[in-house]
């Protein structure tokens, strides 16, 4: 089935940046489009952004829309998510799923996620 492995979370005051990654384990995710997930304490999950094989981005947030945004290398299998003015409201578990081929099919291939914490 394979899923993905998500890193470079941590933790860092408002205003900063953060650059998440997730890379493919035991499939290939160039054949889909590929989406990033958060999930705040007692919130459910919810998808931020998504960007299809060719690159075409989907927000799926409007809390994150003009400060993150994705990016993926095919080949590399890996996906990025890039967040800038980060706020206290973005502490969340970040996950990365497929989303079928364009955005709107199943989540699957969760990884385990990645700790994002804001906070001064």
């Amino acid at each position: 089935q394979g899923q993905f492995v998500e890193s470079g979370g941590g933790l860092v005051q408002p205003g900063e940046s953060l650059r998440l990654a997730c890379v493919a384990s035991g499939f290939n995710s160039d054949y889909y489009a590929v989406g990033w997930w958060r999930q705040a304490p007692g919130k459910q999950r919810e998808g931020v952004l998504c960007i299809w094989n060719d690159g075409h981005r989907t927000y799926n947030s409007d809390a994150v829309e003009g400060r993150f945004t994705i990016s993926r290398v095919n080949g590399a299998k890996a996906v990025y998510l890039h967040m800038n003015n980060l706020k206290p409201e973005d502490t969340a578990v970040y996950y990365c799923a497929t989303e079928g081929s364009d955005c709107t099919g199943p989540a699957d291939h969760w990884g385990l996620g990645t700790q994002v914490t804001v906070s001064s």
